[in-house]
């Protein structure tokens, strides 16, 4: 079973990105992302690369439901 993360980015260098969620920070691949995200924008994440930008409200909801479900303070 794979597990996609919603984590905001904190800072871009040309396709790399340092990403973070309840105080874990990576880096991660643009490559694979259609439209160019901005800081601040949360991104999924998978195996190292962002797959997909996310509305903000949507990720913290997804958040909010990782928390609950898996007693997990990410926020």
């Amino acid at each position: 079973m794979c597990l996609a993360v919603p984590m905001e980015i904190t800072a871009i260098n040309e396709k790399v990105a340092d990403v973070e969620i309840g105080g874990v920070t990576r880096q991660v691949r643009l490559d694979l992302i259609d439209a160019a995200p901005a800081v601040g924008d949360f991104v999924i994440v998978h195996a190292g690369f962002a797959i997909r930008r996310l509305d903000r409200e949507d990720a913290l909801e997804t958040i909010k439901l990782f928390q609950e479900g898996l007693n997990l303070e990410l926020i």
